[in-house]
């Protein structure tokens, strides 16, 4: 069950002390099993055999891609498809909400590499001032940019009540041991000027339903939440997404908050992650087995 309370963080040194306790078990991609650069051999091993051991394997990430894209993507970092049963992301909800408003002009603000998201749907791209909502996937060019290149454009869609879809709810990720800023904190800034925000991906329900009904699809049979897991590297998705779904969540600390947590004792851990919003029920420095 998910955490409640004062619990202590359970520290793992290999998934393997708890594997009997799950049926299914969502894992996140970037900063778990691959950095942007290379794949994680040990994180390879631990779903490989999860999988071997009868516990299904949904790769959830916050991609503004498709699923078959994520796909081809794991296959050029060796990835071998035995590490998985099926992939969501947060472009495949994000295509959902944009196909709620075919034909309704668009400002797209994101670099032109997640075209794919919208390919097929009847979304037009349009300027600021003529679009009737925005789809953030990120950042122009997330080397130079912060939100605040952004200003005043957010500034002038906030001031005609344009709503904002985001296709990634990510604040950063860890691109080769840098931390690079992605479409969450574009609409945190949003948020934070009074604009609306949806989002399409965790920590948000409608991405674990999904992934939970391929699950189970796969399966042929249901599965109780008490016997899911999430694995993740980011307290503000992936272990609140973990927690608002039922799942117990697994942080892996070599992620984007490694900074924090690599260096620090089990007692300075513990006390980071009561000053977090959410805590894991369980940490573990890299997903192994």
């Amino acid at each position: 069950m998910p955490m409640t309370g004062s619990e202590p963080v359970a520290a793992l040194s290999g998934f393997s002390q708890i594997a009997g306790r799950f049926d299914l078990c969502f894992c996140d991609v970037w900063g778990v099993v691959h950095n942007g650069v290379a794949a994680f051999p040990g994180a390879i091993e631990a779903l490989t055999k999860m999988r071997a051991d009868g516990t299904a394997v949904v790769l959830i990430t916050n991609a503004p891609r498709p699923r078959d894209l994520i796909a081809r993507q794991l296959d050029g970092f060796g990835v071998p498809r035995a590490a998985w049963d099926a992939i969501v992301t947060s472009g495949d909800v994000c295509r959902a909400l944009i196909g709620a408003r075919a034909g309704q002009p668009m400002f797209r603000l994101g670099p032109d590499r997640d075209l794919p998201l919208v390919a097929g749907l009847d979304a037009p791209e349009a300027g600021p001032a003529e679009a009737s909502y925005v789809l953030c996937t990120g950042l122009f060019d997330d080397e130079a940019d912060t939100p605040e290149t952004y200003a005043e454009l957010l500034a002038g869609f906030a001031a005609r009540g344009l709503t904002m879809i985001c296709a990634n709810p990510d604040l950063v990720v860890e691109r080769g041991g840098r931390i690079v800023p992605c479409a969450g904190s574009v609409a945190l800034a949003y948020e934070e000027i009074g604009g609306e925000v949806i989002y399409a991906g965790k920590p948000h329900r409608p991405i674990y339903d999904v992934a939970l009904a391929l699950a189970e699809e796969k399966r042929g049979a249901a599965i109780a939440r008490d016997r899911i897991c999430a694995i993740g590297d980011a307290i503000r998705t992936d272990i609140a997404g973990a927690a608002e779904f039922g799942a117990a969540g697994i942080m892996v600390l070599a992620g984007i908050h490694a900074q924090d947590l690599m260096q620090a004792s089990w007692e300075e851990r513990h006390g980071w992650f009561g000053r977090q919003t959410h805590r894991p029920d369980y940490a573990i420095p890299h997903l192994v087995w």
